[in-house]
């Protein structure tokens, strides 16, 4: 059976080995979904759709940052200390300047 299995995906097969950027196994992807399979039980405590829409911006921040090498909890202490200075009208290029793929390396070494 598994043999047969194997003759059968052998097309999909060849895919990874023609293309070298194609991982061979999912273990990353799976690495990176599991704080949400965690915080699953706590989004059930969300109480309401803004709660729960309030989670999901919080988890997108703090994804946002490991993906761009950023230590999540001074990236996000960095957004409140200094996003708090800024006017109530600031334009979208000084709200941009505050992504965390748009860190200058100074500012990305205090926080990282």
């Amino acid at each position: 059976i598994a043999v047969t299995y194997a003759q059968n995906q052998r097309a999909l097969i060849n895919r990874v080995l023609d293309f070298g950027e194609i991982d061979l196994s999912n273990n990353a992807s799976e690495r990176n979904m599991k704080s949400f399979v965690i915080g699953r039980k706590n989004w059930l405590f969300a109480t309401s759709p803004e709660g729960a829409e309030a989670n999901a911006i919080w988890m997108t921040i703090v994804e946002t940052a490991k993906a761009n090498g950023l230590d999540p909890r001074k990236y996000i202490e960095y957004l409140l200390h200094e996003m708090s200075q800024l006017s109530v009208f600031a334009r979208d290029e000084q709200v941009d300047a505050y992504l965390p793929w748009n860190q200058q390396p100074r500012s990305k070494k205090q926080i990282a």
